[in-house]
């Protein structure tokens, strides 16, 4: 209640934080569109985090010691809360808010998941480079997955999967998760999942 007792800059940052639910946490803009210190934008986010409504994200690091380059992410724990603080309408398929919605529910079934039968996995993004980013690794060097909104997965959504594959980081699992409506495997091993046949899977214990 002392932290929050500024309501209209809370209320704010709820609605700030909202819309940028999926994306990296800049906390230097989102303090100069609610009218505080960033000091005081990570400890709202960490109330969020505290109060189990939504889960921050880290950067994957090959070297545990090093100094984290990259922000955090930052997820709801239920898209509905989000579309309600960002005041958002009907969601369209195809959109951009729908793509970004699919992430969050692909980011949920994962932390569930991990959380009734794996305690302890880490899940990190990780930035390859400037305009590439790998959604969500399980675990150290498991798997590589990246949820796509589309009903028809094509090389364009694959770009940073294949990037890591040339990369010095190898994974055991390359995964798609996406709308399309059978599961295929491409020449190279990307695993491409429409989005039930990855949950059957999940939950059977076949993806982590």
């Amino acid at each position: 209640e002392g932290v929050v007792r500024n309501l209209p800059a809370f209320s704010s940052f709820l609605s700030a934080a909202a819309i940028c639910d999926t994306e990296l946490v800049s906390y230097s803009n989102i303090a100069s569109d609610c009218g505080v210190s960033s000091p005081t934008v990570k400890e709202y986010y960490q109330i969020l985090i505290d109060t189990l409504i939504g889960q921050s994200v880290q950067a994957y690091q090959p070297r545990p010691k090093r100094k984290v380059k990259h922000a955090p992410k930052f997820y709801f724990g239920d898209i509905g809360v989000v579309n309600t603080l960002a005041k958002r309408g009907r969601i369209e398929p195809g959109s951009e808010l729908f793509g970004k919605a699919f992430e969050n529910w692909v980011f949920h079934e994962l932390t569930t998941y991990i959380s009734y039968h794996l305690q302890g996995l880490e899940i990190s993004y990780l930035r390859l480079t400037r305009e590439s980013e790998i959604d969500f690794i399980l675990g150290k060097l498991d798997v590589a997955l990246e949820a796509k909104a589309t009903q028809t997965v094509q090389p364009k959504h694959m770009r940073s999967l294949r990037l890591l594959a040339s990369s010095s980081i190898k994974f055991k699992r390359r995964i798609v998760v996406s709308l399309d409506r059978i599961p295929r495997t491409t020449e190279d091993g990307i695993e491409i999942l429409p989005a039930k046949i990855f949950t059957e899977k999940l939950w059977a214990g076949e993806i982590i």
